[in-house]
């Protein structure tokens, strides 16, 4: 005892030492909030651990902003902090005002960003004086790693939602936007996809923006399926787009097989069959089933593509020209409730925080079956407001009499996501003569994914002037919809093994003060604030000098 009171402050001194010296080498933190946003996931560490090289970020969100963005910015820098501790080189980040840089840095900075498409973002909003003010923002940044760049946006800009909302989505977005960068920085080897041809699908041309989104993540073929039982075996995932022409039993043999091994794919099957220049000319067209021998396989993958058509009330405007006979041709917009903007589901990693979805002549999707193995998860429904025609019926659009209760469903799906174990088509039937190359056959998948999707519009991008459009815009209104988005998350999906695509489903609930009583209690609330540290500073003073004086009395 006497020596511990003898050298009582080396003592204290070397424990403080030793505390430092660990501190400094061991990183240890407990995140208490409860929607963990200052945690990141597993999978971000495995792939910040296997960088072998410093990564540089160059963020060009500086300068002054509103309350909003300057919490964006800080989100950025704090993600940022956070990911350096699991990188072995660590990261290095500065922030730039692009608008404050020497005229010839800036003019050299705008092209650069010219040439990857980045454009500003206008922010109006009033300053101390009430006036109102513009203010140019460039809510991006630049990932270097190694002799690679990438660009990412920082900023979620959703139709429909307030600043603040998408604000918040931007920020909940920031970790799969970062991960994503780095991860195709640091790929070696890239995923093969392959569109399936030979009965009628979407051509490459209608499929062309899609294909230049994906082309950003895959490898992407297109061909025929022919007799080779394991044709598909090199890829990660297949897309059947729209189909008109029935599949043999070799193709669905294969198919299923694939799935079987654990392929994934995503289905664009149309229920009905119309003529659209007909309607669009004069105003008719018959619509009958569209069979292309799917019918079974789908069923037994535990869903049915309704041989319907959806009118929704929620739906695109299209030009029509309500001018007299003989009068000059004078258009206004209608509503076309057979283009429908569907709702995208919140609580899946596809379809969160993504714009509204459009398509035409889109049909409607059953669950079907018992399967306990099988997860399914509504991607795409209509409004609350929706109408089905079943197929085969003649359409006339000057004869639809929009009664009250015309628009009489509700949240009709037409896009589900299918993942777990799913029984072969083939587990009691023969395998087709001409197969050939075939390994044995399975009953049952390992544990795989599938989307299903009752319109191949989804997918398919408008032609103008002989030159492909971007798919899901709309020409008359200029309005860029979520489709591309969509398909990019979904293609992600399936052929994600690793959880990546879950980090999309990260949620930071805004906590906003209330404004009626931080009005109405303002004077307590600040004596609370102001006066309660003073007030718990100097009780402390009084039981520390008390204690004091107690122990040193008696000396």
């Amino acid at each position: 005892m006497k020596f511990l009171k003898k050298y009582s402050l080396l003592i204290g001194c070397l424990i403080v030492l030793l505390l430092n010296c660990l501190s400094a080498n061991l990183f240890f933190r407990i995140d208490l909030t409860s929607d963990k946003r200052h945690s990141v996931s597993q999978p971000t560490k495995q792939l910040m651990a296997g960088l072998n090289e410093e990564v540089e970020v160059t963020i060009y969100l500086d300068g002054e902003m509103n309350s909003g963005f300057l919490r964006l910015k800080r989100s950025v820098a704090e993600l940022l902090d956070e990911l350096s501790i699991y990188a072995p080189e660590g990261i290095t980040y500065s922030f730039t005002n692009p608008t404050s840089l020497p005229q010839e840095e800036q003019k050299q900075l705008m092209q650069l960003f010219a040439e990857n498409g980045i454009s500003p973002t206008t922010i109006y909003e009033r300053n101390r004086d009430g006036k109102s003010v513009q203010r140019l923002l460039f809510p991006w940044l630049k990932i270097s790693y190694g002799d690679k760049q990438q660009w990412v946006s920082l900023l979620k800009n959703i139709k429909g939602n307030s600043g603040e909302e998408n604000l918040n989505i931007s920020i909940e977005s920031l970790e799969f936007q970062l991960t994503d960068a780095l991860r195709l920085l640091t790929q070696k080897e890239i995923q093969k996809i392959a569109f399936i041809e030979g009965h009628g699908e979407l051509s490459d041309y209608n499929t062309w923006d899609i294909s230049l989104a994906l082309s950003r993540y895959f490898q992407i073929d297109r061909g025929v399926l022919g007799t080779d039982a394991s044709v598909l075996d090199d890829y990660k995932a297949i897309i059947i787009a729209a189909p008109t022409q029935p599949f043999s039993e070799n193709d669905k043999y294969i198919i299923d097989q694939y799935i079987m091994r654990g392929g994934r794919v995503l289905w664009l099957i149309d229920g009905i069959r119309l003529d659209e220049n007909s309607l669009s000319t004069t105003g008719m067209s018959p619509t009958i089933p569209m069979d292309v021998n799917l019918t079974d396989m789908l069923f037994r993958y535990g869903v049915r593509v309704n041989p319907m058509i959806v009118q929704d009330q929620q739906c695109l405007l299209v030009p029509v020209n309500v001018a007299s006979s003989g009068e000059p041709a004078h258009f206004e917009p209608m509503p076309w409730y057979f283009a429908p903007l569907l709702l995208t589901s919140p609580n899946h990693p596809v379809s969160r925080n993504l714009p509204q979805v459009t398509g035409t002549f889109v049909s409607c999707l059953d669950m079907v079956g018992q399967n306990d193995n099988l997860r399914r998860d509504v991607l795409l429904a209509t409004s609350n407001a929706t109408h089905i025609i079943s197929a085969p019926a003649a359409i006339n659009v000057e004869e639809i009499e929009l009664t009250p209760d015309y628009f009489n469903l509700a949240y009709v799906p037409v896009a589900v996501a299918l993942d777990g174990v799913f029984p072969s088509l083939f587990a009691h039937r023969l395998m087709p003569q001409n197969i050939t190359n075939a390994p044995a056959k399975l009953k049952e998948s390992v544990p795989t994914k599938q989307i299903v999707m009752a319109s191949g519009s989804f997918i398919s991008n408008d032609i103008q002037d002989g030159q492909p459009l971007p798919v899901g815009y709309d020409r008359y209104t200029q309005t860029q919809f979520g489709n591309r988005d969509f398909f990019v998350n979904a293609l992600l999906y399936l052929t994600d093994d690793q959880g990546w695509i879950n980090l999309r489903n990260k949620q930071l609930k805004i906590r906003l003060i209330n404004k009626n009583i931080a009005t109405n209690a303002r004077l307590p609330l600040q004596l609370v604030n102001v006066g309660m540290p003073l007030l718990l500073l100097a009780i402390f003073g009084v039981v520390f000098l008390w204690m004091r004086r107690r122990v040193y009395r008696h000396r």
